[in-house]
């Protein structure tokens, strides 16, 4: 074997109490770091073909360019959507909820669910007959109305808008009926309803539907600040003059209306270190903006909800962790996880390698010193003329250190100190033997 190998090897077989504590050490990593994010989710969506749905699918598709799995579950609509998200069993982690409807909440409900943020404005509109005289909210009361579908994100927000003018459930005429969607706006058009209320985008079918008939009106909110004051999740829209139809100049001319948003919401089921993900994937189906919402303005922290959730602030602050800008997903949310315990192992770790050239050290010569310790015993009882009188039985004793001596394998580097122990052995033996023959010589000359 080659003389480097030899202290390789030998070096290796001194250090090897190292091996176990970096792996002690290696193993309290892996124990204490939380596991990867996983890649799938499950989220609520609303009903097929609905907002919610379209824009779910848009981030279905954002996320797979990750490698990231988000399956969709079709709901009833916001309200449908916070039952499976609080259902244990509902296998639910994330999703859009209309703002607003958490103050329908019990404390302890709410504590339960967090927000990553605002996804895009859902504006509430208030549609009717271009030959009614609608002024004020309660002009509504002796039309045929309808005010959204049961538990629907439509009926909490048309809910909200009747309570802050004083007109409560129980107050409702018969003439009032809880439809919404498609289903609302046809009877709108066939002259079955009055008016209507729809929550959603500009681009809704339903809303581009009736923004286009000749003989229906869309509602001005003139009062948009007092609902603002008093209704907190509602934010003030300015519909411009054509802006959802400009072949036909729907709207005549520039009316406000009322906004909702359409928020991500998590349980704690959601990993924590899938928002970030989430939030840029929502960032890149909202970089263009639509008819409502400026490119770039979603997602937003504003107006909050539930509770933010720590990660989506951390996001809406310094955007993207430093290496999902330029690793992917998998990659950079293992080595931010493990980088974070990996500092304090080097801090472990350093002065234990600095540890080992000094016990390195110590342990080679100990296999060299451990003989200096009988060799000094035997000088000593020479230096008192205290040895047994049976030297040869020590002498062989000594012959016997020598030969295992000759066995001891050190590096190079410490060779000089295993020929130095050779020849102080030699020495003593020759000393022991010397004064053996002056013995042997006395004894013969007293005989």
């Amino acid at each position: 074997m080659p003389r480097f190998l030899n202290d390789l090897k030998i070096m290796i077989l001194a250090n090897f109490w190292v091996v176990p504590v970096l792996g002690l050490l290696v193993g309290a990593v892996f124990y204490f770091v939380s596991p990867p994010p996983p890649l799938s989710a499950t989220m609520a969506t609303g009903a097929e073909g609905g907002a919610y749905r379209i824009f779910a699918e848009r981030l279905k598709d954002e996320l797979a360019k990750e490698g990231f799995e988000l399956k969709l579950m079709p709901s009833n609509g916001s309200r449908d959507n916070i039952e499976k998200l609080l259902d244990e069993d509902s296998g639910v982690q994330i999703a859009l909820v209309q703002s607003g409807l958490e103050r329908q909440l019990a404390p302890e409900q709410r504590e339960q669910l967090q927000t990553l943020g605002a996804v895009y404005h859902e504006p509430l509109w208030l549609f009717y007959r271009s030959d009614i005289n609608l002024d004020r909210i309660a002009d509504l009361l002796p039309l045929r109305l309808a005010l959204g579908s049961q538990g629907s994100g439509t009926q909490a927000a048309t809910e909200a808008i009747l309570t802050a003018n004083a007109i409560r459930p129980e107050q409702y005429p018969q003439t009032w009926q809880n439809i919404s969607g498609s289903k609302a706006a046809e009877a709108l058009l066939d002259d079955d309803l009055d008016a209507v209320f729809l929550v959603g985008p500009a681009e809704n079918d339903n809303v581009q539907k009736l923004a286009a008939a000749p003989d229906i009106a869309l509602a001005n909110f003139r009062r948009a600040d007092a609902y603002e004051a008093r209704l907190p999740f509602f934010n003030r829209l300015t519909v411009g003059e054509g802006l959802l139809n400009l072949a036909n100049n729907a709207p005549s001319r520039e009316v406000v209306t009322l906004s909702p948003v359409a928020t991500l919401v998590v349980n704690d089921d959601f990993n924590p270190g899938l928002v970030a993900l989430f939030l840029e994937a929502s960032r890149e189906v909202m970089k263009s903006g639509t008819l409502l919402d400026k490119a770039g303005q979603f997602p937003s922290a504003e107006p909050q909800t539930f509770k933010l959730s720590s990660d989506a602030e951390h996001y809406y602050k310094n955007g993207l962790p430093l290496l999902q800008r330029y690793l992917p997903f998998r990659v950079a949310s293992l080595a931010d996880r493990y980088i974070i315990l990996l500092i304090p192992l080097l801090v472990v770790l350093f002065p234990l390698f600095k540890a080992v050239g000094p016990l390195y050290r110590w342990r080679i010569r100990a296999r060299i010193y451990r003989w200096y310790k009988y060799l000094r015993e035997i000088d000593r009882q020479l230096d008192k003329g205290s040895l047994p009188e049976h030297l040869d039985a020590e002498i062989e004793r000594l012959d016997q250190l020598q030969d295992e001596l000759a066995s001891v394998d050190v590096p190079l580097s410490y060779s000089n100190e295993l020929y130095d122990l050779h020849v102080h052995l030699r020495y003593v033996i020759e000393r022991l033997q010397t004064l053996q023959k002056r013995r042997q010589q006395s004894e013969e000359s007293a005989g």
